[in-house]
């Protein structure tokens, strides 16, 4: 069984407007995939099929080799999230917001404790378990979001435009952790942002645009002679 990400011909309208046609795209284990577009592209409708707030009958989505549709229970167990907007209960502590999402995944006590401990190393903020969201910087915020989504050991990590908001050291510091969680647990990331400098060269791309796929592959060679930025906007204005 794949413990990576496969969307096949998936498509989505609201009313007569459509917003994603015919999408397909296979993410490997231990693969930092980026989905690149701009606002408006379907990005967020995309993570919406494929957490299940959204369903469509066109297509089909398999995370960890369950199907999307057949077995949703087993296969949204498999995936982490980090939404755009944030989800943390301010008055509550790093480590107080990390239990209480551990009990929704049935787990409490040591076992709860240890992957929570994890979580945080993982993130470097252990130091900062007691502390209440709301006293926590941006960049620190979504850290925590980030250790919440991997305590029930995902195979799959989603992340919509994680690091809307925070600053340019803040982003770096995120991206670099994600790119170190791909290589270290073999997790599969699907990376959606409008961002370029957050790609690396050897990152896997996906650009998506007016709902459609019009690219797919490494980023340098999309890129070619062009930097990222610039062959961006070309393909999207051409588009």
């Amino acid at each position: 069984m794949s413990s990576g990400l496969s969307i096949r011909d998936v498509s989505f309208a609201y009313g007569s407007r459509p917003a994603l046609t015919s999408v397909s795209l296979d993410v490997a284990p231990g693969a930092f995939c980026a989905l690149l577009g701009p606002n408006g592209a379907g990005k967020s409708t995309l993570f919406a099929l494929l957490t299940r707030l959204i369903t469509t009958p066109a297509g089909q989505i398999e995370i960890a080799g369950h199907d999307l549709r057949a077995g949703p229970r087993k296969a949204l167990a498999r995936i982490g999230v980090v939404f755009q907007q944030p989800t943390l209960d301010l008055d509550l502590s790093v480590r107080q917001n990390l239990r209480y999402f551990a009990a929704l995944q049935g787990l409490s006590g040591k076992q709860a404790s240890a992957r929570i401990d994890a979580a945080l190393d993982r993130l470097s903020m252990r130091d900062r378990d007691r502390e209440k969201i709301r006293a926590l910087n941006g960049g620190h915020r979504r850290r925590t979001e980030i250790a919440r989504a991997l305590i029930h050991d995902p195979a799959v990590l989603l992340l919509d435009e994680p690091t809307v908001g925070l600053d340019a050291a803040s982003r770096s510091a995120i991206t670099a952790h994600i790119h170190d969680l791909a290589a270290e647990k073999a997790l599969t990331i699907l990376w959606a942002t409008h961002l370029t400098d957050e790609v690396r060269p050897s990152d896997r791309l996906a650009i998506l645009h007016r709902g459609r796929l019009i690219e797919d592959g490494i980023a340098s060679d999309i890129a070619g002679a062009a930097s990222l930025s610039d062959r961006f906007l070309t393909l999207t204005e051409a588009a």
